[in-house]
């Protein structure tokens, strides 16, 4: 799977949108993704999961600005995310289910955030660009 290049032209110019907001858009995707989705928690034993916490809203601006690393490096996201996969496989074992869930939820958040910029193509494109992130960051489980 690869973006053409109009896929490249949305995801920069909706990245251009989100990154001034990163923080309360990483905090609304873990806040949507541990309520949709409560297996998820298992990986946050040590943190508060309370709505608006300091280490919520520290991880998911974490979060939102790995995946604007990889909005930067769109042509080579498997270079710009290759430390975070190999912690994400080899020291924090998460499973790799989970990127799909985080994937899900970041694109609902998106699209209530920006309901005008988010088109029926804007959808598919950002998809597709998750789904190249979740492969990259599941790789080195192989």
């Amino acid at each position: 799977m690869s973006l053409t290049k109009t896929d490249k032209t949305i995801i920069v110019t909706i990245w251009n949108k989100i990154a001034p907001q990163a923080d309360s858009i990483g905090t609304e995707t873990l806040e949507r993704l541990f309520f949709s989705y409560p297996q998820t928690k298992t990986y946050f034993p040590h943190f508060d999961l309370s709505h608006g916490s300091a280490q919520l809203h520290g991880h998911g601006t974490k979060v939102v600005n790995a995946i604007g690393d990889a909005v930067k490096s769109i042509d080579n996201i498997s270079t710009a995310l290759s430390k975070l996969s190999e912690l994400h496989a080899y020291i924090l074992r998460v499973d790799p289910v989970n990127f799909k869930l985080l994937s899900h939820t970041f694109l609902v958040t998106v699209a209530a955030r920006f309901p005008a910029d988010f088109t029926a193509e804007a959808h598919a494109a950002w998809d597709k660009f998750l789904s190249i992130v979740s492969s990259v960051l599941t790789e080195k489980y192989r």
